[in-house]
This record gives C-alpha cells, sequence and structure tokens, in this order.
C-alpha cells in the first residue's frame, strides 16, 4: 500500500523550508511520496496579498518537478468551502482506496490540533508527522505518547512566507529562500510588489 504524506498549505509562495522538510520525509519515513496540498483561497476571507490559487499551484508545480517523491495537489480547489481537513481525507480515501494518507505538520500546529474539527477521528485512521517549528505554548498532553504521532528529526526551517512577501515589498533580495523556478516565476510575474 502506497504511503502518502499530506502537506497543506497555501504556499505563499513555496519556499526551501517547504522543499527541505518534504524532502526530508520522503527520504527518511515510510512515506512513498509527499503532495502539497495547496489551500484554496477561502471566499470567507479577504486576503489581499494571497495569490490566486492557479499562480500558487504553478509556484508548486514549478518547485517540485525535478522531485519525483514530492507532488503537487489541487484536490481542495474543488472541494466546499470552508474545507475542513478531514473532509479532504475522506475524499481522498474514497478517490485512492488503495492509499494511505497521513498529515504532515509543524509542532506549531500540533499545539492547536485539538480544536481541529473530528481530531479524533483523523488520528485514529491517519498517522501525523510533526515536524519541529520554534513556538509558544505547550503540545495537549494527549499527543505527547500517541501511537499515531511520529516525532520527526527534520532540520527547523524558520522561514516563513509572510517573511519573504514583506521582503519583497521592501525591494530586499529573496532569491536564496526560494527554489530558481519559483523565484524565476515571481520575479517575472511581479508578484508580492
Amino acid at each position: 500500500m502506497k504511503q502518502i504524506g499530506l502537506y497543506f498549505g497555501t504556499f505563499n509562495p513555496i519556499h526551501v523550508g517547504h522543499l527541505t522538510i518534504a524532502n526530508h520525509l520522503a527520504e527518511n519515513s515510510d512515506l512513498d511520496e509527499v503532495w502539497f496540498v495547496v489551500t484554496p483561497h477561502s471566499p470567507f476571507k479577504k486576503k489581499s496579498s494571497l495569490l490566486d490559487n492557479h499562480h500558487r499551484l504553478e509556484m508548486v508545480y514549478r518547485a517540485t518537478k525535478e522531485y519525483p517523491k514530492l507532488r503537487p495537489n489541487d484536490i481542495e480547489f474543488g472541494l466546499p468551502q470552508p474545507n475542513y481537513t478531514i473532509n479532504t481525507l475522506t475524499y481522498l480515501q474514497e478517490k485512492f482506496p488503495d492509499y494511505q494518507f497521513a498529515l504532515i505538520m509543524g509542532e506549531d500546529n500540533l499545539k492547536s490540533f485539538h480544536k481541529w474539527k473530528n481530531y479524533e477521528v483523523i488520528l485514529e485512521n491517519h498517522n501525523i508527522f510533526v515536524y519541529p517549528r520554534i513556538s509558544d505554548g505547550k503540545v495537549d498532553s494527549q499527543f505527547n505518547d500517541h501511537p499515531r504521532i511520529i516525532k520527526v528529526d527534520a532540520p527547523i526551517m524558520e522561514l516563513s512566507s509572510t517573511f519573504i512577501r514583506y521582503s519583497i515589498m521592501a525591494g530586499k533580495n529573496v532569491r536564496p529562500m526560494l527554489p530558481e523556478h519559483v523565484w524565476e516565476y515571481v520575479d517575472e510575474m511581479n508578484f508580492y510588489k
């Protein structure tokens, strides 16, 4: 059975931190592939700094095309909004019954995981790979030694898309923080200026 790790995000833009973590998991866990699930622009949120869905998907495609184990995924674009992770997982499991899906999240997300819709159902049926993040607050004690929660010794990547967007607005060179093909696209399209 194929093991797929789902890495959710707006990827606005995708950067070398995202790639490093996804690649680390693809190479150092039992996951066969990592799918970057691009979160659609929520019609309920006004976020002018969030690029259109197709631009963010294009950046993920460009960032991952040379990595056979990393794939872009637009599954959430066609699902009703607002969307919950449990709905996406249910949909994927029906569409790909021969695959086993796991979640990939930063430790900062694990701290609020008990507030997610149907989080118990997610934990019953899916492993969660948690990579380290520097953040405040505590992880709920029920998750500390949970058999489905796998703490990953991935490099700590304190790089954020927000920081990159603000740096571009300020006219700074962010080229080393973005995969080459992504940087070219952002530059060519004049994004975030």
